[in-house]
């Protein structure tokens, strides 16, 4: 029986989900496709987290979105799974609306983080 527990999200873009990991200062590997598990268990992932306890992480795309592959058991990250989750999902929002500007020929000129967790972000664009 497998321990490997798969948690839906909204994550699409699979570069994007990278960017957002990065500037949370998590540790990826693309390289890497086999989550490890309890008693030698395996999955595939696109993406992998390597964890000091050598239980891993990692994030697999289902055909619609790129769930978190998991044995919860071994959660070894400086956040709960919902809390992780939440702040990956706030960054690549935010890294997709950056790119998505951007595009538009706007650039960011002010970013505030909110104490509430927020964060206000300031574009322009300059009309020729």
């Amino acid at each position: 029986m497998s321990h490997f527990s798969k948690i839906h999200t909204t994550l699409k873009d699979l570069n994007l989900l990278k960017q957002s990991l990065t500037d949370l200062s998590v540790q990826w590997d693309a390289q890497s496709q086999t989550v490890r598990g309890y008693k030698e268990q395996t999955s595939f992932a696109n993406l992998v987290i390597q964890q000091n306890n050598n239980y891993d992480i990692g994030f697999t795309w289902n055909g619609f979105e790129y769930q978190l592959v998991a044995d919860l058991q071994f959660w070894q990250q400086p956040w709960s799974v919902e809390s992780f989750l939440d702040k990956v999902s706030q960054r690549y929002a935010y890294n997709s609306i950056i790119q998505a500007t951007k595009k538009q020929g706007f650039e960011a000129v002010e970013e505030v983080n909110q104490d509430n967790g927020t964060i206000k972000l300031t574009l322009q664009r300059w009309n020729p």
